[in-house]
C-alpha cells in the first residue's frame, strides 16, 4: 500500500452516502401541460417530465461537471462576422447562470474588440488597465474592479476600443493575464482576434485547454472554419483539433439552400462535436445579451453546446483556485 492511512469516517461516508441511502423522488414536470396537471390536482397527479425536459434536464447534469482547477476555452474563428463574440458571451453566461463558480470572458481581440458591449458595463475599466495593476492584484476583490458582471453572473473583461491601443495587446500581455485570472476564476472563456496571425493568438491557443471554432451555415464561413482547422493542424495543435467543438451559428436567417447536414457531417469528422444555433433576433442586435430574452430554441442550443464544453472538463489540475 502506500502508506496512507484512510481519514476517519471515510469508508463510513462512501458506504453511507446519500446515494446510496436516501430514495430519490421521481422527477416531476416543471413545464407544460404535465406541470399544470400536478398543479390542478394539489400534487396528487405527478406526471414525469416530457422528453424535451428530461433532455434539458440531463443537458443542466452535464453542464454542472465538477471542476477542480481552471478550465480556459478559446473561442476563435478565421473571419469576422460570424457570430464570435456572441458565441463567447452566450456559452459563458449559459455556463456561469448553471453553475455556481466564477466565469469569465476575456476580450483578446486586437483590433478593437466589442465583447465589452454585450453586457451592461460596471467600470470603463480595460485589460489594459488590469495589465499595469497586476503587481498590486491580491484577491478578487481586486480584480472585480476591471470586470463588468452580467445578470447571468458572467463576468467581462473588456478590451479597449482604439485599435491603436489593442494592437499592442502582446502573447507575452495575454499570457499573464490569464495566468492571474486563473487563480480566482474556474472558467476563462477567451473571445479571440478574427484572423490566426496576430500576436497574442500563440498564447490563445497553447494555453487552450479546449477550443472552440465557430463558422455560418454558409460554403464560405464553413470553408473558412475548415482552413482555420487545417492551419491548426498544420501548426501543432493537431489534438487541440481532435478535442474541439465547431459551432454553426445562423448570424441571419438561414439560406434553404445550403445542406446544413453535409456541413454538420464534415466537421463532425474533424472536431470532438458539433453545434448548430439557430438565429435569434435578440442575438442580431449586436447589443447587450440577456437569455430570457432567446428564443427557447437558442437557450436549447447554448445548453448543449455548454453539455459539451463541460464533458471536455478534467481534474487534472489541482484543487479549486479560490
Amino acid at each position: 500500500g502506500s502508506g496512507l492511512a484512510t481519514p476517519l469516517g471515510f469508508q463510513a461516508s462512501q458506504e453511507l452516502s446519500s446515494e446510496r441511502l436516501v430514495r430519490k423522488a421521481e422527477p416531476v414536470a416543471k413545464t407544460g401541460w404535465r406541470r399544470t396537471v400536478r398543479s390542478a390536482s394539489g400534487g396528487l397527479l405527478k406526471p414525469g417530465p416530457g422528453k424535451i425536459e428530461a433532455y434539458r434536464n440531463d443537458l443542466l447534469e452535464r453542464v454542472r461537471t465538477p471542476l477542480f482547477g481552471c478550465h480556459r476555452i478559446a473561442v476563435i474563428s478565421l473571419k469576422g462576422g460570424v457570430g464570435k463574440t456572441t458565441t463567447t458571451t452566450a456559452l459563458g453566461a449559459t455556463l456561469a447562470w448553471n453553475r455556481g463558480d466564477r466565469v469569465i470572458a476575456v476580450d483578446a481581440n486586437p483590433d478593437a474588440g466589442t465583447l465589452g458591449r454585450r453586457v451592461r458595463r460596471e467600470t470603463g475599466a480595460t485589460i489594459r488597465d488590469m495589465l499595469q495593476a497586476l503587481p498590486s492584484i491580491r484577491s478578487y476583490v481586486d480584480m472585480r474592479r476591471f470586470t463588468s458582471q452580467a445578470p447571468s453572473r458572467l463576468e467581462i473583461l473588456a478590451n479597449d476600443v482604439d485599435p491603436a491601443v489593442s494592437t499592442t495587446f502582446n502573447d507575452e500581455d495575454y499570457r499573464r493575464i490569464i495566468e492571474a485570472l486563473q487563480n480566482q476564476y474556474s472558467i476563462i472563456l477567451t473571445d479571440s482576434g478574427t484572423g490566426l496571425l496576430y500576436s497574442a493568438m500563440r498564447g490563445v491557443l497553447t494555453m487552450a485547454d479546449q477550443l472552440i471554432v465557430v463558422s455560418t451555415p454558409s460554403v464560405d464561413g464553413g470553408n473558412s472554419a475548415s482552413t482555420t482547422l487545417d492551419w491548426l493542424v498544420a501548426h501543432g495543435f493537431e489534438d487541440l483539433v481532435r478535442r474541439s467543438i465547431t459551432v454553426i451559428s445562423a448570424v441571419r436567417p438561414s439560406s434553404k439552400e445550403i445542406d446544413l447536414s453535409q456541413l454538420i457531417a464534415h466537421f463532425a469528422a474533424r472536431c470532438r462535436a458539433v453545434v448548430t444555433i439557430p438565429y435569434d433576433s435578440h442575438l442580431a442586435t449586436g447589443a447587450e445579451i440577456d437569455l430570457e430574452y432567446l428564443r427557447p430554441a437558442t437557450a436549447d442550443a447554448y445548453l448543449e453546446l455548454a453539455a459539451h464544453v463541460a464533458e471536455g472538463f478534467t481534474s487534472t489540475r489541482g484543487m479549486r483556485p479560490y
